[in-house]
This record gives structure tokens, sequence and C-alpha cells, in this order.
């Protein structure tokens, strides 16, 4: 009756065309190359991952995949958009939250025909768009008796495991979207194997009386390469919780624990489930409590290796068993034929190597992302291209595989002709992939950025201006930076210039870079009364966007705003100090993505000139990621794009010359129609191209005067606007 059953509903689905297959996401969080045994590794025989394997033998497994940013937002991000972090928007988990505005391949594949959902872990803090369902975990979610917000914001909780539930609800969703007519594009998002790594009951026990094998750099004490390195905060030796990692009840009876962070998942348990989990983790625990006043460093250091790696391979049983439900369904219902099935996660991990746990760092571990795809019919099985990936490379694929066109301003390359072409690497193919970290107060990882080819790795560290470059050839694990060694030199100038092209390919740079100051208090002071402001003034017809200039309109321009901008709701986002990347920050969270101004008025780059005297076309990058922000977010609104305006007593002055350079530029941002440039600058000098102290008494901020002079050049153009 079965066979029967699943041939009837194989007859009745609807033929989709050859053009437009369903493509079903299945994604992990923080799920290592080395804990899949298709990629290999130390786990192959002990924790195999069957059923991601069949994926494997049945389509072709990418091991140069890489992700461009090893977080887990981030990464979420640019699989969305096929943009880099600097781009997208999402730098970091630490603030800020995803702009859902913006374009996604979602969105775009819904206009191609698609039907769209999403189901399971979000983590971009902003509710998903462009899906015609979601079902999202809060945050990180929880593995145990989850709770899941729905569409309409309230949330429901069910009792059981996360990844059998998500996977239950992947199933559901199959058999019971609205119009089986369209093709579909489904991701399903697990939360495992994500910290704390609580794994299925039934697998409580699973690799018991087992020694996990430990890696050769398990002890590494990061000699020989930079100093940062030491002052991470991600080590199983010093970093890992009493309660959060090692579920052990009470508070810590040894200094070599973490307090504090007690097991969130155990006291979401019912009592039923707390004795199931105690009887299994306890006489293990009791073990370790009574040897604990004997045992060396290193000896608890393996313990809490072993108990760790256990619960990350347990998680992923329970991920890989149900991969098996999914394809299983697959089947049985005639979807398989006509369904891409991706296996990805966010990033790689650390398991034990270099003596981590977490991601972040640019080294090989985290920076690999899987990636194993099968498209029946379309794709050779068991097939493993040698051509780089990248996570920008998801949108622009997914968008090809539709048939749907792919923007130009997408900065990932659709590998559908890796796929169809038998896992050959096109000739126009990348040789190399950029990666950028912010920094995030988590774990205390050191920004950097670098590229990696097939061979060689070059990582920069901009805020201590040190390199690391490996021979992944000669150090595969990565242990000795050769960048300053004689005959390296010049492999480390090879790299050099590969950095300095990938960056300006990607139009990546310090003033396009979304940054905040956060760290300073005034600073954070006004960032929470301006998003109050704002909160309160969504009918504000004209918002300034600037730096300490625009700032001033509240003092030394008050009496010119009161005149001519206070009775249009105008809004003042200047903040002194502020250099392109912190506008764009700015307008990248916080409350002025709730405004939808008539008009904008922009006067950004004075402070990429004269801190740092950065070139002018990087400056100009970042007026550009600006305008090409409000593109967006405010599509309506018309943009007064001021020239920057003079500094410097004297016309040959470099700093003055270095912004006439970039007001030059400012001539090709400019339609006309939308996007206006507004040029007042020889009002504040005389004949000779000297400053007038009357107006910048101090040679770069406005005397009340020169506030006036603006006001009235600006209400000119207002009026010739409309407003």
């Amino acid at each position: 009756m079965k066979r029967l059953a699943t041939a009837i509903l194989a007859i009745a689905l609807p033929a989709l065309s050859a053009e437009q297959p369903n493509i079903l996401f299945i994604f992990t969080d923080d799920h290592a190359l080395q804990a899949i045994s298709a990629y290999g590794g130390r786990f192959e025989k002990i924790a195999p991952t069957k059923n991601i394997d069949r994926l494997a033998k049945e389509g072709m497994i990418f091991r140069n995949s890489f992700c461009g940013n090893s977080i887990c937002g981030p990464s979420r991000a640019s699989i969305l958009t096929g943009k880099h972090s600097h781009v997208n928007g999402f730098m970091d988990n630490d603030s800020g939250l995803f702009d859902g505005g913006q374009q996604t391949f979602p969105k775009l594949l819904q206009k191609a025909g698609y039907e769209t959902a999403l189901i399971g872990k979000w983590h971009l803090v902003s509710n998903p768009t462009g899906f015609d369902h979601w079902e999202i975990l809060p945050s990180q979610g929880s593995y145990v008796n989850p709770d899941f917000i729905q569409m309409d914001g309230s949330k429901k909780r069910v009792e059981g495991y996360v990844t059998d539930i998500i996977t239950d609800k992947t199933i559901e969703w199959l058999k019971n979207r609205k119009d089986k007519t369209k093709p579909f594009v489904l991701m399903t998002q697990q939360k495992a194997p994500h910290r704390s790594w609580v794994p299925a009951p039934r697998h409580y026990k699973l690799f018991d009386g087992i020694d996990m094998p430990e890696p050769p750099t398990l002890f590494d004490d990061h000699s020989h390469r930079i100093e940062a390195l030491k002052k991470q905060e991600m080590t199983i030796a010093k970093h890992f919780s009493w309660g959060l990692d090692m579920f052990l009840h009470g508070k810590p009876t040894d200094p070599r624990f973490i307090g504090g962070l007690a097991n969130g998942e155990y006291a979401r348990m019912t009592n039923a489930q707390k004795t199931e989990f105690d009887a299994a983790y306890g006489p293990e625990n009791e073990k370790l409590l009574a040897a604990l006043p004997t045992m060396t460093d290193d000896d608890l250091t393996r313990w809490k290796y072993q108990r760790y790696i256990k619960n990350y391979l347990r998680t992923i049983r329970a991920v890989d068993e149900n991969v098996g439900r999914t394809l299983e369904y697959l089947e049985e219902s005639g979807l398989a034929k006509s369904t891409v099935v991706i296996y990805s996660s966010d990033q790689g991990f650390y398991l034990g190597e270099h003596g981590w746990y977490d991601k972040r760092w640019m080294f090989e571990e985290s920076l690999k992302m899987p990636c194993v795809i099968r498209w029946p019919g379309v794709i050779k099985p068991g097939v493993e291209p040698e051509a780089m990936i990248q996570n920008i490379d998801y949108a622009p694929t997914f968008l090809e595989m539709a048939g749907a066109a792919i923007p130009a301003d997408m900065q990932g390359k659709s590998i559908v002709p890796i796929l169809k072409g038998e896992g050959k690497t096109p000739d126009d193919w990348r040789n190399a992939v950029f990666y950028q970290y912010s920094g995030e107060n988590t774990h205390h990882v050191a920004r950097h950025d670098g590229v990696r080819d097939s061979r060689h790795k070059l990582m920069h560290f901009p805020d201590t201006k040190e390199w690391m470059l490996f021979d992944l050839e000669k150090d595969p694990q990565e242990m000795k930076n050769v960048f300053a060694d004689p005959t390296y030199s010049a492999v480390a100038e090879k790299m050099k210039t590969l950095y300095a092209d990938l960056k300006k390919q990607y139009a990546a740079n310090d003033s396009n870079l979304p940054m905040h100051r956060l760290k300073e208090s005034w600073w954070k002071d006004r960032w929470v009364v301006k998003n109050k402001e704002v909160h309160n003034s969504k009918d504000a017809k004209i918002v300034f966007l600037g730096d300490s200039i625009t700032q001033a309109w509240e003092d030394t321009g008050k009496s010119a705003w009161d005149k001519h901008f206070a009775p249009l709701g105008a809004v003042n986002w200047g903040y002194s100090g502020d250099r392109t990347e912190h506008l764009i920050w700015r307008l990248q969270n916080g409350n002025i993505q709730r405004l939808n101004p008539k008009v904008a008025v922009i006067l950004i780059g004075t402070n990429n000139t004269g801190h740092s005297q950065r070139p002018a076309a990087e400056t100009l990058a970042g007026i550009r990621q600006t305008l090409n922000d409000l593109s967006w977010k405010w599509p309506d609104t018309k943009i007064i794009l001021m020239s920057i305006f003079p500094r410097a007593e004297k016309a040959d002055d470099p700093l003055r010359q270095l912004n006439d350079e970039i007001n030059e530029q400012l001539k090709t941002l400019v339609n006309g129609k939308r996007i206006h440039l507004l040029d007042i600058n020889a009002k504040f000098m005389n004949d000779e191209g000297t400053l007038r102290k009357e107006l910048l008494p101090d040679l770069l901020h406005l005397s009340p005067a020169a506030y006036d002079i603006w006001a009235d050049a600006l209400s000119s153009k207002l009026n010739e606007l409309g407003l």
C-alpha cells in the first residue's frame, strides 16, 4: 500500500520545468568539515555521517569551500545577499540587525515564481523577509523544548529535541505547502551543532567508553605567530564553563573552570527529562569531582576535550539522522528527482585544533565550510571539484538554477557552470578568496582580514599593523608565521598584491567597512539619545547625515536650524569625528531605518582625509556605499550630497587638495534625478582660494554666519526639489 500511495503521489505532482528545480537548503551551525566523514579526518570511522555522505556520493562535494566572515549571523547574511559583510551591513553578532529591506535571493526567487520558506535558526535579529512561510528560533534557540517565533509574532513551545522538531516542521511544510504547482526553495536551518552541545536523549551515551582522538595541536602554545593569538579567550583548557559546557551542577569547585554560566538547557527540561539527563552524565561527573584535586592541568584539558567532542559529535548524529529522514521523504513523495539538495553550514569550527573551540580566526578549521550538492540528472555523482567557492556564491547559484537573472551588484559567482561541467573549474574562476572579521567582544579575537590562494594564506591585523603568512603545503596546521622569513619575501609581496587586488575588487577598505564607536562613552550616549529621538520623529521630512560639522547645527548653527529646518521636523544625525565607515554603520543599525524622509542631506568625508589622509578613491567608496545603502532603505528619498567643505587655509595645502580630489570624483555619483550635488565651497573662500576665518575660524568648522550661508543654499535647493 505504501508503494502504491507513493506512486500515485508521484503521478499527481505537477511536472516542473527543468530550468526551475526545487531547492532544499539544509543548513547547520558550526559544523566542522573534520566532523563529516565524507571529508575524512580523525572521526571518519568513529562518528560517520552516513546520510550526508550519501549526498556526497550522489552529488558533488566541495573541498575548497570557504566563508567570508567566520561568524553565524554574517555568514547567513552573505548567503542571503551574495555579498560580503561590509556590503550587506551585517558585520558581527554584537550589534545591529540584518536590514531585510535589501535585495536577497529569496525575494528574487519569489519574483521568479518560487514558493519560499525558512524553518529553524535565523539569528539575524530582524524578522525574515522574502519568505512565504517562516518559523524561526529566537536568537540562538534551544535544544530542549524549543520555542518558535511565528509569522504573527507569537511564540510556540514544542516539547522534544530541536533537530527532530525542525525536521518535523520541514516535512510538514513540504506535505502541506499552499501551491504545489510552483517550485519551492526551502531553507531548513538547524541549531546544531552550536554551543552548548546538548545531545538528543537517545544519544546521551553514544561514544561512551571510546577515547576520541586528539588533534596534534591540542596543546598549541601559540608561539611563532603574533601575540594576539595568546590573548583570545576560546581555549578548551581555560575558557570552558563548569555548567554550560561541562554539564556540572552547582558552583565550580576548581578555578580551572569558568563559573557563572549555568546550562540553560537543563533548566528547560521537564522533571522526567532531567532524571534521564542526570542518569546519563551523573556517574562520569562524580568520577571527575573525585579526581579533580589530583588532576594535572593537561589531564583536565583532556577530560574537557573528551566531554566537548563527544557531545559535539552526538548533536551531529541527530543532524545526520534527520538529513536521512528528509531524503527519505523526498523519495517517498516523488520530489527527489526534481529537487536540488544542498548541505552546508555557516562556517567551520575548532575541534581542539590550536587548543580551541569556536571560530572567528582565519585558520583553516573555521575558514572552511562544508558544501555538498545533489542535483539529480545534472550533477555527475562522486565528483570533487577543485574550484574555490565561497558563501557569497550561494545566492547567484540559486538564481541561475531557477533561470532567474543574477543582479550585477552581487559579489559572488554562480557555481552552476561547475555543477554542469562535471566539476571542471571555469577559465575565469577566482584563484583566491577574501576574508574579513571586524572583531567582537566575544572571545576577544583580534580584528583581521586576509586572502587565501591554493597554497598560501596571508592575514592582516590592522590594529597592530601585523601580518601572518602561512605555507599551507609545508605547514598545513598553520604553526609558523613565515611573513618575515627572507626565503618567503617574494611570496609575501605576491600575496600582499593579491590582498590589495581583492580588497579593491570587493570595495573593501577602512572607509566602507562599517564600524561603530560604542566604546566611546559620549558617542554611545548620543547613539542612545538619537535613536530615541528618531523613534519619535517618524514624520521627519529631512534628515542630516554627517560628522561634527553636521552635529554643530545643534549649537553653532542652532539659529539657522531653528529658522529653516526645525519647522520641517528635521533630524540631525551628525556625530563629531565620524568618518564614512561610522556613518555606514549608523545607517545599517538603529532607528534611522524607521524613517522615510523626503530629503537626506549628506556631508561626510573630511575626517577620512584629516585623520588618516586616505586616498580619495577609498573615501569615495565609503560615500558610494552610503548612497547604495540608502537606495534600498529610502528608495523615494532625494539625496543632497554636499561637496566636502574646504579645510586648511591655503589652496595648496595637501588636506585641501585631497578634499578637492574627492569632490571632483563626487560628480560621478550624481544622476540629477535622485542624487543632487550641492557645492557651496566658493562661498567660504576669497578669490585666491584662502579660507575666510570669519566663516571657518579653525579652518575646518563653521561659524554662525557660515551656517546661515549653508542654510540659505540648502533652502533654495529644497525649494527646487519641492520641499
